[in-house]
């Protein structure tokens, strides 16, 4: 469910780009808000992913998943700060370095080091 749910946070998050792009300013609105309700799904989603992690593992994988968890949250206020810079006219450039690092965390962790991602 967190992928789904984060799988669809960024591909309205890239419609509301778009919609914005295009000086599409009330279908980019409610794409966003929509999109902030998915931010709460992918809040608790992952918020139970930590809370598996709390019951069932080693300090040092839960430091990992804590990590990943703030670093998910960095990504969704990227995400909100860049889509509100874009609606401002302001410039995104340093918002989006900050969403490119918080990303490859989140990818590394998630998919590679924690127990629930990808097995080689």
């Amino acid at each position: 469910m967190h992928i789904t749910a984060w799988v669809l946070g960024f591909i309205l998050f890239v419609a509301a780009m778009m919609m914005q792009k295009q000086r599409k300013a009330k279908p980019a609105k409610i794409i966003h808000m929509i999109l902030r309700l998915v931010y709460l799904f992918i809040l608790y989603t992952g918020g139970v992913l930590v809370w598996e992690y709390i019951q069932n593992s080693g300090m040092p994988i839960l430091a990992e998943a804590i990590t990943k968890g703030i670093a998910g949250i960095w990504i969704i206020a990227a995400m909100e700060r860049i889509l509100v810079k874009l609606s401002n006219g302001e410039r995104t450039k340093g918002v989006w370095i900050e969403f490119w690092i918080a990303l490859v965390i989140v990818l590394v962790l998630g998919f590679v080091r924690l127990p629930m991602g990808i097995q080689f």
